[in-house]
């Protein structure tokens, strides 16, 4: 997979993906970008189920997607999640990385560690570990006899959204995964039970990005060494 940055057209044509990244404070330039976003976070409709387009004014601008400068030790095709900034960066080649806006768990659900990519799904069913039903008993109501056990059939009612990502650590299952959200207005916030949330629309760009055994690096509070991770935008 070709990961520099004139190749990755993040879902969009090529010409496209220069103007989605806003730099300037033109009016002009200001609408070009508007109007990128706006393809970039539209209806779906071609998809198993139809997904939603996303309101971009209900969403902090920083948080949509963005090529922008990376400096990472971390190689090309790496995950790398900044549960501080709310930030999911893959990273590219030349010092550059694709930047998505996300949701991360809320304070005593949080996770850190390198884990890689063992599974990947679409419209994935959604099986609450045994914590979560203690913690929320009345989550066994939504749920219904699938084949891995009680769970909640991938479509848009299951909160892993239309794509997830699967984080394992040699043959360890670590029940975090990066997945889509129906939720848009929880990006940027911590919100979750420890999994990291993507606007749909995101997530997909991600999954067509992401082959099995892609390293993922999720950055404790600390957020790594210094000088390991740095981004700006570009």
């Amino acid at each position: 997979m070709d990961l520099n940055r004139r190749a990755f057209v993040l879902g969009l044509p090529a010409a496209a993906v220069c103007s989605s990244l806003p730099g300037g404070s033109s009016f002009a330039q200001q609408a070009v970008s508007r109007s990128v976003y706006q393809a970039m976070y539209a209806p779906i409709e071609n998809d198993l189920y139809p997904i939603p387009g996303i309101d971009i004014s209900q969403i902090n601008r920083n948080y949509l997607r963005r090529v922008v400068s990376y400096e990472t030790s971390e190689a090309p095709g790496t995950i790398v999640v900044d549960p501080r900034s709310r930030y999911l960066y893959l990273v590219l080649r030349d010092g550059m990385a694709v930047r998505y806006g996300v949701g991360v768990g809320r304070s005593g659900f949080s996770w850190s560690g390198s884990a890689v990519i063992k599974d990947k799904q679409e419209w994935p069913d959604w099986y609450p570990p045994k914590e979560m039903f203690e913690r929320q008993p009345e989550l066994m109501e939504q749920m219904g006899e699938l084949p891995g056990g009680p769970g909640m059939p991938g479509g848009p009612g299951n909160p892993l959204g239309a794509r997830a990502l699967y984080l394992w650590q040699g043959n360890k299952d670590t029940l975090y995964r990066i997945h889509g959200t129906f939720e848009p207005w929880t990006i940027g916030t911590n919100v979750s039970s420890g999994c990291i949330r993507m606007i749909n629309q995101d997530a997909i760009d991600l999954y067509n990005h992401t082959p099995l055994g892609t390293k993922v690096v999720v950055l404790g509070s600390s957020g790594g060494r210094r000088g390991q991770h740095s981004a700006r935008a570009s």
